[in-house]
């Protein structure tokens, strides 16, 4: 089983040669985290600031974020804090802008292979996709950080012991942010379909080789200067989505 992090770790090595400029500007939300290049591209990945390890500032890495070397921000994704991994992830997603030119454009469900006797796996709430996954599959486990099971919701820690009875897995790209996802995909190897999905998704295929993942759904910033500002009024992918390009590769 891979070690917590090793996929984070393996990202900044593969993209560290595209990481050459520098960062234009970086706004860490409330919600989500974007960061935009010189080029003018841009990533997101998802703020999580309940787990913020500062206690006066919840980032206390490198300062002033804008202007830093992208290579320099690249490298915190393997970081341990998940408000500085959350800066790597953006950025990492700006180096992918606008991602493999095969990736499929469009809902994840519009490529996903769900049938009628499917149990399916989420790990992560997401609320869009939950009424037609339903109908579409026998069976839906919505994993999510809570203590006690709640409103159809089961705690996350329960994923790796129901994960191995089922045929799909929805993983929210999150994990990536507070090293939770090797585990999770290591219970997700006997699943015939594993996709990783969200707007923190790196869209990097080479990174997820060798693992059960077989899909990864993210997207592309088209927008950049009005997505950063959603971001910075504590904005979410409601607000954003019509700045972005969803875009679904499948893996070989």
């Amino acid at each position: 089983m891979l070690e917590p992090g090793a996929l984070a770790r393996k990202l900044t090595a593969a993209l560290a040669p595209r990481a050459a400029g520098r960062a234009a500007k970086v706004v860490v939300g409330l919600v989500y985290t974007a960061a935009m290049l010189e080029d003018g591209r841009a990533g997101v990945a998802y703020t999580f600031r309940d787990q913020a390890q500062g206690a006066c500032a919840a980032f206390r890495g490198l300062r002033p974020l804008a202007g830093q070397p992208a290579s320099d921000l690249l490298a915190l994704a393997a970081s341990r804090d998940p408000i500085e991994a959350a800066v790597g992830l953006a950025v990492a997603g700006a180096l992918l802008w606008p991602g493999p030119a095969q990736a499929l454009e469009g809902d994840v469900l519009d490529h996903l292979d769900l049938g009628p006797e499917d149990s399916v796996g989420m790990v992560g709430y997401f609320g869009p996709l939950v009424p037609e996954v339903r109908q579409r599959c026998a069976r839906l486990h919505i994993f999510e950080r809570v203590d006690l099971p709640q409103g159809g919701l089961l705690p996350q820690e329960r994923a790796v012991n129901i994960l191995p009875r089922c045929q799909v897995a929805m993983i929210s790209a999150t994990t990536m942010l507070n090293q939770s996802l090797e585990p999770l995909l290591a219970a997700c190897a006997g699943c015939r379909e594993v996709v990783l999905l969200g707007p923190s998704t790196p869209l990097c295929p080479e990174v997820f080789a060798g693992t059960p993942v077989t899909m990864l759904s993210g997207m592309a910033v088209r927008d950049a200067p009005a997505l950063l500002r959603v971001v910075a009024e504590a904005g979410g992918t409601r607000q954003f989505s019509r700045l972005a390009d969803k875009k679904n590769l499948r893996l070989p």
